[in-house]
């Protein structure tokens, strides 16, 4: 049987589980602010805006989303066997483990618990997904870049999450994972996108994806090592600057693309370029690096403020079409 990358609609009662790529790119905003801050002595209040943002979206979605999980054929149970959809369940645990980093000033004692347990949420869903994956096994054409969420990025982002609780030897072992499953996952996905069939356009966002595995990882070594640049962090920033070149030959296909939601994809990988721009740029402490740390957070900033405007954009669109 064929899978086909035909549009997902869901019931107008549901909301897409696409849709929490929204409150992703938030926090991975305000994280890239966070290191302004710290490295640049960039003004404070961008991150607390975005992360504040990003949590009122989040709770709001969850919440949503929880209410059709129990209407049938819609919600996390129908998702998480979705082939397309699956992998995107992650989104939950993994904008939680960023929340919660960020907050962890504010929760306290009650920090390295609720980190232990949205990873513990990351790790069970990820192993659901994978055991499904071996059981069920997929089409070659349903695989896209949007799998790396839950094994690998995911995993990254619980390392920098056990960092944030001063949990060394839990951080070093999803950094682990991540790469056990970065090296897992990127044959099987570049098999796919190098030998089966094209994209279909309103997909084309997802080869944004792309960069997270090593965008992720560096950001988390950063964490684990306190911002030093050692030899593995200069191998994960040549392969981060290398997918972004990549990147660069999709500006064309990206730009054909009528705006939409689906341009939220865009937005972790954006802040995530930003975030190691300004690390990268205080490691090496180059003649000039402030004025390149900015660039980066600048540039970042406002291809992400861009898509916020598009987005209230068609909001307002579609209200007054209503």
């Amino acid at each position: 049987m064929t899978t086909t990358l035909a549009p997902v609609k869901a019931p107008s009662w549901a909301l897409p589980i696409s849709l929490f790529s929204i409150p992703l790119g938030l926090a991975g905003l305000g994280g890239a602010w966070t290191a302004g801050a710290g490295l640049l002595g960039a003004p404070g209040w961008p991150s607390e805006l975005a992360f504040g943002a990003a949590t009122l979206v989040f709770a709001v979605f969850t919440l949503t989303y929880a209410a059709g999980t129990f209407r049938p054929g819609a919600g996390f149970h129908a998702d998480l066997r979705h082939p397309l959809l699956g992998p995107l369940t992650a989104y939950l645990p993994v904008i939680a483990i960023l929340l919660v980093a960020h907050y962890a000033a504010v929760l306290g004692a009650l920090t390295p618990w609720l980190i232990w347990l949205a990873v513990l949420s990351l790790a069970l869903n990820a192993a659901a997904l994978f055991a499904h994956w071996l059981k069920h096994p997929l089409d070659e054409n349903a695989m896209h870049p949007g799998y790396f969420l839950p094994v690998t990025a995911g995993a990254f982002i619980a390392a920098i999450g056990f960092v944030s609780v001063g949990q060394h030897g839990a951080a070093i072992a999803g950094f682990g994972i991540g790469i056990f499953f970065w090296l897992l996952l990127g044959a099987v996905i570049t098999s796919r996108l190098f030998f089966g069939s094209e994209l279909p356009l309103p997909f084309k966002p997802v080869l944004s994806i792309l960069l997270s595995p090593p965008g992720t990882a560096s950001v988390a070594w950063f964490a684990i090592t306190h911002g030093t640049i050692d030899d593995l962090q200069v191998a994960l920033g040549g392969v981060t600057l290398f997918m972004l070149l990549v990147q660069l030959f999709f500006v064309r296909d990206y730009l054909r693309l009528p705006f939409s939601t689906q341009y939220w994809v865009f937005t972790f990988p954006i802040a995530v370029l930003g975030n190691i721009g300004i690390r990268y740029a205080a490691g090496l402490h180059f003649t000039g690096w402030q004025l390149a740390g900015w660039a980066a957070l600048t540039t970042s900033t406002v291809l992400i403020l861009a898509i916020v405007a598009a987005s209230l954009r068609l909001g307002a669109r579609h209200l007054r079409t209503r």
